[in-house]
């Protein structure tokens, strides 16, 4: 009998001041018993260290397109086959027209590219930005291709401003998840 592995979550975590919060989620998802890798953006790493996140998840953090896996492979491209669920938390409006529009210069973009597994997005960014034309249509494309939303939630932002766009709480993006995890497995079992 084959050995079950567990749940593999992709992480990726960009340029917000709420990356300090992808610390409390990486921890959750590990205490779950899921397999956490983490990809940290050059942006996301002026926030919060890939040494944070490595100790959290007990795994190298993927911070280059280029790092190459067993047998010269492409390290992207074997995260993007592993992955059961990817969680991009925080996702900037950065990373949300780069995920709408296909583009993969670092390794979450090409990530976001290659997989085929669910995904999950937790917005976090100032109101005036998350409330922009471009990042709904942003938003729309990518629900459209079948993304899963938390948040934003309401309250006050790191800019002194109140409104959305504060990260979902860590419980809420586990929850979500965790629901995305369920089907992926019915779509396993499923003839």
């Amino acid at each position: 009998m084959a050995e079950r592995r567990p749940p593999c979550i992709v992480l990726g975590v960009t340029g917000s001041i709420a990356a300090f919060r992808a610390a409390d989620l990486a921890s959750g998802m590990v205490q779950k018993g899921w397999e956490v890798h983490a990809i940290l953006t050059g942006d996301g790493a002026r926030f919060i260290t890939p040494l944070t996140l490595s100790a959290l998840t007990h795994r190298p953090v993927h911070t280059s397109l280029w790092e190459e896996a067993e047998g010269g492979r492409m390290g992207h491209l074997d995260l993007a086959r592993m992955a059961d669920v990817v969680v991009v938390a925080p996702a900037t409006a950065d990373c949300l027209a780069r995920a709408a529009h296909g583009m993969a210069g670092d390794v979450l973009g090409a990530v976001l590219l290659a997989s085929r597994a669910p995904l999950v997005f937790a917005p976090a960014m100032n109101t005036q930005m998350w409330r922009h034309a471009a990042t709904q249509a942003n938003v729309r494309i990518l629900t459209q291709r079948g993304a899963r939303w938390v948040g934003p939630g309401e309250g006050r932002l790191a800019c002194g401003e109140v409104g959305p766009g504060r990260m979902a709480p860590v419980a809420e993006i586990l929850a979500e998840v965790g629901k995305a995890l369920t089907k992926t497995k019915a779509k396993k079992v499923s003839p």
